[in-house]
């Protein structure tokens, strides 16, 4: 059993240099989905590892960001609906390093 839970992260940066340093970041956690939305399938240890990093490169005055907890990843199925452009779902896949 993993103990990977599936999150959706969605973020809204004032600034536009301090979005990309965010924007970067996440791609290390998740993938992509829309603008400022990635789907992130993380560990306890990711988790807080990713919150740590936001923390250090948001204002807490001028940003804000939402880190939704959508249930274990192994029991959780995400239906998705879109609206105008299609949506490809993310495929999970081992990468050998």
């Amino acid at each position: 059993m993993s103990d990977e839970r599936t999150y959706i992260v969605t973020y809204d940066i004032s600034d536009t240099k301090r979005w990309r340093r965010v924007f970067k970041t996440m791609h290390g956690f998740g993938e992509w989905l829309q603008f400022s939305v990635f789907q992130c399938r993380l560990s306890r240890r990711r988790r807080a590892e990713l919150e740590t990093k936001l923390r250090e490169l948001i204002k807490a005055g001028e940003d804000h960001v939402l880190v939704i907890d959508i249930g274990p990843t192994d029991k959780t199925d995400i239906a998705v609906m879109s609206i105008g452009k299609t949506f490809s779902a993310i495929e999970r896949e081992a990468v050998v390093v």
